[in-house]
């Protein structure tokens, strides 16, 4: 269907196409229907904001409790993270760097080390030094676990015992070496000859 326009005298589009193409055309040279235009678009503007207030109101009055609840607990997480950091941000860091540094040792074969009768047997300890010291067989067994490197669950877990017998054990022993700690104590068993 065409339709005339009486402005242009000239055939005009369709009617849907001046709906959606030639509103921009006759809105600029008809004084008139730009006035509605704008009347409708501020009457149709003011009715979508109405009923955009009138949802809010309800959807606030009808979940006001989680809405408060979700304003008081972001107030209390932010009071948090910002609290947090503030007692933490003060405290220097400090870095550590470890250093790996690989040292070359010669290594004796077989032929250049010295064959002698005392390394090709067992360790023994010196009991004429165990007895002057007054240290017994298990506290001597002990403290070889101890340099050995096992610690006093290890020791016990091994021995059957518990560990508060390792413990005691250790202390009688570290108190007849006059040693205060377990590197003292085998450091020391190594000098008296009671460890290899």
């Amino acid at each position: 269907m065409s339709v005339t326009n009486p402005r242009f005298d000239a055939p005009g589009p369709d009617a849907a196409a001046l709906l959606f193409s030639g509103v921009s055309v006759i809105v600029r040279h008809d004084p008139i229907m730009k006035r509605h235009v704008l009347i409708f678009g501020l009457v149709g503007g003011l009715l979508i904001a109405t009923l955009q207030y009138t949802e809010y109101r309800f959807v606030v009055i009808e979940h006001s409790f989680e809405i408060y609840g979700a304003l008081v607990a972001i107030l209390f997480a932010a009071f948090g993270i910002w609290l947090g950091l503030r007692i933490t941000g003060n405290r220097e860091t400090i870095r550590e760097t470890v250093v790996v540094k690989e040292v070359l040792v010669h290594a004796q074969t077989p032929a250049e080390a010295p064959a002698s009768a005392s390394s090709l047997e067992p360790f023994t300890p010196n009991t004429a030094r165990q007895q002057a010291l007054g240290i017994t067989a298990r506290e001597l067994e002990i403290l070889t676990l101890v340099a050995r490197g096992f610690s006093n669950r290890e020791i016990a877990t091994q021995l059957f015992v518990s560990e508060n017998t390792v413990k005691t054990h250790c202390a009688r022993a570290f108190d007849k070496l006059g040693a205060a700690r377990r590197t003292q104590a085998v450091q020391r068993g190594k000098e008296l000859g009671l460890l290899p």
